[in-house]
């Protein structure tokens, strides 16, 4: 009988790490962290997103609604370059899109261990990552704090 429970378990295990696996690999590219706001508009398209544009205090915030719920902001620096990334709705963005040069670095410190299940803080060398929230209602902040414009307040992120 143990032995049974055992297969069950591992056939269960595999079925979810295959979902999982299928909806990361369904997930929409965002403006990459630290690179150029040029890939905005292509972001729109494939997010299917209205976009708004904003100007605060000296920087440029790229609000897109995409069709799936999830709101993503981008925040630009006055001198062209992604500084943070929000986001808020039923999908996590893709990490490694999002991210760019970044990602190996949230790989590494997301991969040890964290105080509470759905919260994830990352301090690395020049990347801060917050995420939180449950299936269907995720949110969080990526950014680096080299690149953040001198006028910017963290009170100024909508998320």
């Amino acid at each position: 009988m143990k032995s049974a429970s055992r297969n069950a378990k591992r056939v269960l295990g595999c079925l979810v790490a295959g979902v999982l696996v299928s909806q990361v690999a369904c997930l929409p590219a965002f403006a990459t962290l630290g690179e150029d706001a040029t890939t905005v508009e292509n972001d729109r398209v494939k997010l299917k997103a209205q976009l708004r544009t904003t100007v605060v205090a000296g920087y440029t915030v790229h609000v897109m609604d995409a069709a799936t719920g999830t709101t993503v902001r981008e925040y630009i620096a006055p001198s062209g370059k992604v500084f943070a990334v929000t986001w808020d709705g039923p999908l996590l963005p893709d990490f490694v899109q999002t991210l760019g040069r970044y990602f190996p670095e949230y790989n590494a410190n997301a991969s040890s261990p964290q105080v509470g299940r759905r919260h994830l803080n990352i301090q690395g060398n020049d990347l801060v990552v917050s995420s939180h929230g449950h299936m269907r209602a995720f949110h969080g902040i990526a950014y680096v704090p080299s690149l953040l414009p001198a006028n910017f307040s963290f009170a100024d992120l909508n998320n």
